[in-house]
């Protein structure tokens, strides 16, 4: 009984080293949300955080809401062929952090780039100096392979010294290839597509307090 024991618990921890040992021979490769900035993309105000005609302008974004499915490193992909409820969360591609914190902080970036604006959670904020605050869930977001990045957002901005609170919705579309390296592009691409759409929106309140939502981005 003692070497069928015995044998039992050698098969059971080879088995488990020849798991481990095919997890770690696939290497985990990481992705960022956020765009690197382009040379020739002209900001919406003239005023900017290194100076200009305009005063410093500063944004403060909370924390992305997200489905809860998403509130993970990994990539949740589909295949274009899948049922539409199937998903694959992937152990090896990731986000560089969390799905909605890689979100915020290319929000952020973007929002700031294309504002030329000050994003306040990063630097000190002169006490009584006004902060646009901006609001965004993210409604859907499906990714799948071979076909498109797909997705809805909603967002409200508001200046913190004015009582109105401004809200706009967007549905943001990207074709993709196959790869993995394709989805993620695309990924960027309507995150890019949002914050465009965000800073529009804030661009326009701006210049008339009345001021609708952005036009459709369209995919």
């Amino acid at each position: 009984m003692k070497n069928k024991t015995n044998w039992r618990a050698l098969a059971a921890a080879a088995a488990l080293a020849i798991a481990l040992a095919g997890c770690a021979g696939q290497p985990t490769t990481y992705y960022s949300l956020a765009q690197a900035p382009s040379s020739d993309a002209a900001p919406l105000r003239s005023g900017s955080s290194s100076g200009g005609s305009n005063p410093p302008l500063y944004i403060e974004l909370a924390p992305v809401a997200v489905p809860e499915r998403l509130a993970r490193a990994q990539m949740v992909v589909r295949r274009a062929d899948a049922p539409a409820a199937q998903v694959e969360v992937l152990e090896a591609h990731r986000w560089s952090s969390s799905f909605d914190s890689e979100m915020r902080d290319a929000l952020a970036a973007r929002i700031a780039r294309q504002l030329g604006a000050i994003d306040a959670s990063k630097s000190a904020r002169p006490a009584g100096q006004a902060v646009w605050r901006i609001a965004v869930q993210v409604r859907q977001f499906d990714a799948v392979q071979g076909s498109r990045v797909d997705a809805d957002f909603s967002w409200i901005v508001y200046d913190s010294e004015k009582p109105e609170r401004h809200a706009c919705a967007l549905h943001a579309t990207e074709p993709v290839g196959d790869s993995l390296d394709a989805v993620a592009a695309g990924a960027q691409q309507v995150a890019a597509m949002l914050g465009d759409a965000v800073a529009q929106h804030i661009a326009a309140l701006q210049r008339n307090p009345a001021a609708g939502c952005p036009q459709p981005v369209a995919g």
